[in-house]
C-alpha cells in the first residue's frame, strides 16, 4: 500500500510543498483548491495550485502550466461563459489531480524578473515542484501547457525519464519552423537578445490595460493611431478588438508567429473609428476581463522569449528542445488561427523513434480560443483525453 492511500492527497501536496505556513484552502461544489506559494530564496516565488475533487480520489495528476505572462488561475481557471467549463475543473471531473504550475514572473515585479530566467530556468522550477509530489502521490501524471506553458511541457518531458510520465499535452506551440519562417524567427530570437544586453529583462504584453479599457469606456478615444486614417485614434474598444483578432499585424518582435490572432472574430473598418464594426466569435470579451482581471505581474520575461524564438528559429546553440529523448504520447493540438499548421516538433517526436504523436489543428480557433471558448470542451478538449 503507497503513502498516497493513507492520506488524501491534498494534505499530502501541501507537507511536500512544505507544510501550511502559507497555504491557504477554498473550497467549492465538489472541489478544494490548495495554493501555496513556494518561498526558495529566488527573486520571487513558484506558485503551486493543487485542484483536487472531494468524491473521489484522483487516478492521476495533471501538471497545468500556463502561458507567457499568464497564470494558472486566468488560463485554464476562466470558465468560456458564466457558470461554464474551464480546463482545470473539465479535467478534474475526470478524475485527475489537477496541479498548476505558475512560474515567479507572475508574482515578480519588472525589477525582480532577472536575465537568467529563461526555458531552461522554468524547466527546473517545474522540476522541483513535480519531484515534490510525485515523492508523496505516486501516481501517474502529464504535463498540461498553453503556447509558452506548451513549449515547457515538450522540454520538461524530454528530461524527465520517469516511467509515470505517461503524457504531454500540448495546446497551441509552435516547434522549430522551416523556410522564410525559420529565418524570421532567428531575428526574433536577435531581437531579444538585443533587449537582453541593454538590461530589459521583461515585457508585459498590455493586453489586460486594453481589455480593461475597452469594458469601462468602449466609446472613448485611446492614443493609438488608426490605420485608415493616423491622424484619428481607435476606440478603446477597438483597438481591444483589432489586437486580439489580428494580432499578427501588430509591432513587436513575435505578433508575426500567430496566424491571425489570439481570438477568432472579424473586424472591419468604418467611415470614423466609432463606426467599426467587429465580433469575436469564440470567447467573449467578458472572458478575456475575466481572465486578464486574474493576471499578476503580467511580465513575460526577455529571456524566456529569446529562448523560445531559438527553438522557433531551430537554433540548438542558443536553446533546443531534446525532441528525440521525449518518450511520453504527445497529443498536439494548434489553433488554425493562432500557431496554425506547424507539425514540425510533432514530427521531429517521431523521427526520434515515439510513434505515439498525434498533432490536430482545431478549425476556426484562436490562440486562446482553444482554453477559453464555450464551445472548446466539445471541439478541442477531447483530444486532450
Amino acid at each position: 500500500m503507497t503513502v498516497r492511500e493513507h492520506a488524501d492527497p491534498l494534505t499530502l501536496a501541501e507537507r511536500a510543498l512544505g507544510g501550511s505556513g502559507n497555504a491557504a484552502r477554498l473550497h467549492g461544489d465538489g472541489w478544494i483548491r490548495l495554493t501555496a506559494a513556494l518561498e526558495d530564496g529566488g527573486p520571487a516565488p513558484v506558485t503551486v495550485d493543487v485542484l483536487a475533487d472531494t468524491a473521489r480520489p484522483p487516478h492521476a495528476v495533471a501538471y497545468l502550466l500556463p502561458g507567457g505572462g499568464l497564470n494558472f488561475a486566468a488560463d485554464f481557471l476562466t470558465p468560456g461563459t458564466p457558470g461554464g467549463e474551464s480546463l482545470a475543473h473539465h479535467l478534474r471531473r475526470r478524475g485527475l489531480l489537477v496541479v498548476g504550475v505558475t512560474p515567479r514572473e507572475d508574482a515578480a515585479d519588472a525589477g525582480q524578473v532577472t536575465a537568467g530566467m529563461g526555458l531552461a530556468a522554468h524547466r527546473r522550477d517545474l522540476a522541483g515542484v513535480v519531484a515534490a509530489l510525485d515523492r508523496v502521490l505516486e501516481l501517474p501524471y502529464a504535463y498540461a501547457g498553453h503556447s509558452a506553458g506548451a513549449a515547457l511541457a515538450l522540454d520538461a518531458a524530454s528530461h524527465d525519464p520517469s516511467p509515470r510520465l505517461r503524457r504531454v499535452l500540448v495546446l497551441d506551440t509552435t516547434g522549430p519552423c522551416t523556410g522564410p519562417a525559420a529565418l524570421r524567427a532567428a531575428a526574433t530570437r536577435d531581437a531579444y537578445a538585443e533587449q537582453l544586453a541593454r538590461g530589459v529583462h521583461a515585457a508585459d504584453p498590455g493586453l489586460a490595460g486594453l481589455v480593461a479599457r475597452a469594458v469601462a469606456d468602449p466609446g472613448g478615444a485611446c492614443a493609438v493611431p488608426w490605420p485608415p486614417d493616423p491622424e484619428r485614434r481607435f476606440t478603446h474598444a477597438g483597438l481591444a478588438h483589432y489586437a486580439l483578432i489580428r494580432t499578427s499585424a501588430l509591432p513587436g518582435p513575435a505578433n508575426w508567429i500567430y496566424r491571425q490572432g489570439h481570438s477568432a472574430g472579424t473586424y472591419a473598418f468604418g467611415a470614423t473609428p466609432a463606426e467599426d464594426r467587429f465580433a469575436l466569435s469564440r470567447t467573449t470579451l467578458g472572458t478575456w476581463h475575466a481572465a486578464t482581471a486574474a493576471l499578476g505581474s503580467g511580465l513575460v520575461p526577455t529571456a524566456l522569449m529569446r529562448d523560445l524564438a531559438a527553438v522557433w528559429a531551430g537554433d540548438g546553440d542558443t536553446y533546443r528542445i531534446a525532441w528525440e529523448r521525449i518518450r511520453a504520447e504527445v497529443v498536439w493540438v494548434n489553433a488554425e488561427l493562432g500557431r496554425g499548421d506547424e507539425p514540425r516538433g510533432a514530427e521531429l517526436i517521431r523521427a526520434g523513434g515515439n510513434d505515439r504523436v498525434r498533432f490536430t489543428v482545431a478549425p476556426g480557433y484562436g490562440h486562446a480560443d482553444v482554453v477559453w471558448a464555450p464551445t472548446a470542451p466539445a471541439d478541442v478538449w477531447p483530444a486532450l483525453l
